[in-house]
């Protein structure tokens, strides 16, 4: 069903930036030129057909050598969109206007076919594309109106002409409106795409480059301490900081609602001086039942190093993406898990690590493995891309 409920103004003005609205604007303008030409071939062709039944000849050639004037002028001043002013569209519809009232002048009262013929849809269609359905409704009634008043008898094949400028004029107009909202709609998407993909572009650059630079004064700044620890410290704070600002950036484009992005997600679970999260600069996304899995196994990994080794005590998530699957490693510098440690919480009946960690990621299909020793502690989690989705 077609919807009118936009009003003209509000449409010109919402085109009006788009060079791409701009362009289609243009070729319409150029197809109306062309069809200038056939609809006045053809009523100059009419014309002489009839030449023997006019009551005055002269005056008929002079009308039609208004046509062919105006015709080629016309088509000059619509070519530049500066020219497509209101005297210019008003100028062009009193023009049909007045060739159709000089008809029966010309012809004689008892006339048929008028002078102009089909040659007054260029009106029309001008107005249609400049100013949408409004103006193809307003110079439809206009053309429609005059034309039937002429008449002194109204025949079905003049009515049916009529109904056919008062409801084409309207339908012309909104197609062309649809055009230049779809060609200034497709603008925007197509300088929204450039933009992310720039974004995600320095984002790599970012990570590749300066986050790992920072990382790596920032671990061997708090292994030398003193000067260095505090030049560590400083770099760390930067790292956090430049990520916030990627993340904010892919925060842009938003993922869709049956999805988790893992980058995002994760990136909630830093804080400074204890948790640091590395991940890829572009979104890394699971069905949302087995993101949020994945979110509450490394939560308890995370939840292991805060009552094991201390609340302040330094842990790293990082989350590598890659065709067929995802990996997230947490790991931290602890003392480690002492042999026989998880077997004898297991037999006691606490089942913190194989229910929280290791059966999630056992229920999407992945696997956890565990990596312990006086270095510190690295949780290996991996789930497939294809997670099956949970209730």
């Amino acid at each position: 069903m077609l919807s009118f409920s936009r009003s003209p103004g509000a449409t010109l003005r919402r085109v009006s930036s788009s060079p791409a609205a701009v362009a289609v604007q243009d070729r319409l303008f150029r197809a109306l030129a062309v069809l200038r030409v056939i609809v006045l071939a053809n009523a100059v062709a009419l014309n002489l057909y009839r030449w023997g039944h006019y009551r005055h000849p002269v005056a008929v050639a002079a009308c039609v050598t208004v046509m062919v004037l105006w015709t080629g002028l016309a088509t000059w001043l619509y070519a530049d969109p500066r020219r497509r002013t209101r005297l210019l569209l008003g100028a062009d519809l009193a023009i049909a206007l007045a060739l159709l009232v000089a008809t029966p002048l010309v012809k004689g009262s008892g006339f048929h076919a008028t002078v102009p013929g089909f040659w007054v849809m260029a009106a029309l269609l001008a107005w249609s594309i400049q100013y949408r359905w409004a103006g193809g409704l307003v110079a439809g009634l206009l053309l429609a109106s005059v034309d039937l008043s002429l008449r002194p008898e109204i025949r079905q094949s003049d009515y049916g002409n009529a109904f056919l400028l008062v409801i084409g004029g309207p339908i012309v107009g909104f197609m062309c409106a649809s055009l230049q909202e779809m060609a200034a709609d497709r603008e925007v998407a197509e300088r929204a795409a450039a933009m992310a993909a720039e974004r995600a572009r320095l984002a790599r650059v970012v990570h590749d480059g300066v986050l790992q630079v920072l990382a790596l004064v920032q671990r061997r700044g708090r292994e030398l301490g003193g000067e260095a620890g505090e030049l560590g410290r400083l770099a760390g704070e930067q790292e956090r900081e430049l990520r916030t600002l990627i993340r904010a950036q892919e925060a842009v484009t938003p993922t869709p609602a049956d999805t988790v992005d893992l980058v995002s997600e994760l990136s909630r679970l830093e804080r400074s001086g204890s948790v640091t999260v590395s991940t890829p600069a572009a979104p890394v996304e699971l069905p949302a039942a087995a993101g949020r899995e994945l979110l509450a196994a490394v939560r308890a990994c995370l939840d292991n190093v805060r009552v094991h080794v201390g609340d302040d005590a330094p842990a790293w998530v990082l989350v590598q993406a890659f065709p067929d699957r995802i990996e997230v490693s947490v790991r931290d510098d602890g003392p480690g898990i002492p042999p026989g440690r998880l077997e004898q919480a297991a037999a006691q009946g606490r089942l913190g690590v194989i229910g929280s960690i290791r059966g999630r990621i056992a229920d999407l299909g992945g696997s956890a493995q565990l990596v312990t020793g006086s270095g510190g502690t690295e949780w290996e989690l991996v789930v497939p891309r294809e997670a099956p989705g949970l209730p």
